[in-house]
């Protein structure tokens, strides 16, 4: 999948996802605002109670996507014979896409009302959803391989001492702007760092980051667009190397602590769901079957 595609892909996705939302919002605006009373009356009630025909549905298809979206990722990332079907960031992107777009569909299958056991399985399933974002965040600051797979600090240094090497060789890059670059290694070993200082770490370095571009950008005016953005493309890959292994045990814990909190809410919350789902068809709520 090149850049293009997959900027492509993205972009469907992300249009399949608020497009669904703002049509399901709309459609069933004026009876999810009416009190639970007043619901039984709307002439949209069959069609949007948790057990009608397009409410049960959502529910069905938005627990799918969930289930789908959980298992195929976790196959894909810890089954060893499945480690070349594609890209792990395409498989952690649909993951993100299924698990995003299902829990809006199982709220709207509750039409946005819910209580008892259920109301546990949707509160696990909201910090599910935005741990998830958090985790995501945190993936991406730990280097990998353009198939997605983490790369060894040893790997990491060797690609870094590449472009380093690469940097030397391009006689454009002002003194200056060299020096800030090899400066920049402090972030490497920040003194004292642990999990809590890790977000000023993080700002301290953006900061610094966007600094040594913009200076770089003033000394290349002279330079052809396409050179330009080869020029600054090699720099910052560089300073990402930099900063991310200076990062990269400080999110490796992080991602542990992350995996703590987010597998314990995702673990109830489909434990729940089975056990709202089998009650459901005892009782014979089997939507259109």
């Amino acid at each position: 999948m090149n850049k293009t595609v997959h900027t492509v892909y993205i972009g469907l996705l992300l249009l399949i996802g608020i497009a669904a939302t703002l049509m399901l919002a709309v459609n069933g605006y004026n009876y999810y605002s009416l009190s639970v009373e007043d619901r039984f009356w709307s002439a949209q009630h069959d069609l949007l109670k948790p057990s009608g025909a397009l409410g049960h549905g959502l529910g069905i298809i938005g627990t799918v996507m969930m289930i789908f979206g959980v298992s195929f990722y976790m196959i894909r990332k810890r089954v060893r014979r499945f480690f070349s079907y594609g890209y792990l960031k395409h498989w952690l992107e649909m993951h993100i896409f299924l698990c995003t777009v299902g829990p809006v569909l199982v709220l709207f299958h509750t039409a946005f009302k819910f209580g008892g056991i259920v109301s546990i399985s949707f509160w696990s399933m909201t910090a599910v959803v935005l741990s998830g974002f958090a985790g995501r965040f945190i993936y991406t600051q730990i280097p990998r391989s353009i198939k997605g797979n983490e790369l060894s600090l040893q790997e990491i240094e060797e690609l870094s001492a590449e472009i380093s090497g690469k940097l030397k060789s391009i006689k454009e890059i002002p003194a200056s702007v060299y020096a800030r670059i090899n400066a920049f290694s402090r972030f490497q070993n920040p003194s004292g760092m642990n999990s809590g200082g890790t977000l000023r770490h993080y700002i301290e370095v953006s900061r610094e980051e966007k600094s040594i571009l913009s200076e770089l950008r003033k000394h290349s005016g002279s330079l052809t667009v396409n050179e330009r953005k080869q020029l600054e493309g090699t720099v910052r890959s560089q300073l990402n190397l930099t900063r991310r292994i200076g990062t990269l045990k400080v999110m490796h814990r992080l991602f542990n602590y992350w995996h703590i909190f987010h597998l314990p809410f995702a673990i109830s919350m489909f434990v729940i769901m089975l056990i709202h789902v089998t009650v459901t068809i005892i009782f014979g709520y089997k939507w259109i079957f």
